[in-house]
């Protein structure tokens, strides 16, 4: 069973179907939540133990994330594999070391030589299969040990290129020196890293200045519920089934 928007009145039956079947749930992840924190708020609503998100989210992103549970948690390759759609706004002009807005820019350059139509053509260049070397910040292990780890140490390892497949990028604004796109990708694909290969294309840099997941396969952020909605669900269920008992 799914748990969405228009099935959360179902939230018992749900919770009951997890013991036998296992159960799915849509959720909207917030910002500055990492994609554990919503597996444990869920595991302290639900008292389910056996929960794990199909695909992470970084914190400065926002949006879909699939939670599965019980025995639902055998298909969440299945979510992963699914191809993504992102909403990504790119800022164009510096970079910075994790290739997000979570560190300071630096290598600042100059952006007012830049037309749209060379913007056009730069992101239309990454359509397609394509090469793309992941962040130092990216729990992509080295030698067992994460990625990130060694980059807070001030440490750059080199990295294997990884082949992803991005279907489409579509301009939905452009407001200099943020460009705003929508992205249709494969599993593994790192948006910070579209920006960063971006930025270097223009010669000017870029890093990514937000990030919202609008979808995996046919599942859509627009049918999720935040961990709020289901905890004042919850709270006020358990409030009228209380008086109701009096």
């Amino acid at each position: 069973m799914l748990l969405t928007k228009d099935t959360l009145p179902q939230y018992d039956e749900w919770l009951s179907a997890i013991a036998t079947d296992g159960g799915v749930a849509l959720f909207d992840k917030a910002l500055d939540w990492t994609s554990f924190d919503v597996v444990a708020k869920l595991r302290g609503i639900t008292r389910i133990k056996k929960i794990g998100h199909a695909g992470t989210l970084d914190p400065l992103a926002s949006g879909l994330l699939i939670i599965c549970l019980g025995k639902a948690t055998k298909s969440i390759t299945q979510f992963q594999d699914q191809h993504k759609s992102y909403t990504a706004v790119i800022k164009l002009g510096a970079t910075t070391v994790t290739d997000d807005s979570e560190a300071p820019e630096d290598n600042v350059m100059p952006i007012e030589h830049i037309t749209e139509q060379v913007i056009r053509e730069a992101v239309q260049a990454f359509v397609g299969t394509i090469e793309q070397i992941p962040p130092m910040f990216s729990a992509i292990k080295k030698n067992g040990t994460p990625l990130y780890k060694l980059a807070r140490k001030g440490q750059e390892v080199e990295r294997a290129a990884r082949v992803v497949t991005i279907h489409e990028i579509a301009i939905e604004q452009i407001d200099m020196p943020f460009v705003t796109v929508r992205v249709d990708c494969t599993k593994g694909t790192y948006i910070r890293s579209l920006a960063r290969d971006i930025g270097a294309r223009l010669g000017c840099g870029a890093y990514l200045s937000a990030l919202r997941r609008t979808s995996i396969g046919a599942y859509s952020v627009n049918d999720a519920i935040t961990i709020a909605d289901l905890a004042d669900y919850v709270a006020t269920k358990k409030s009228t089934d209380s008086c109701i008992v009096t």
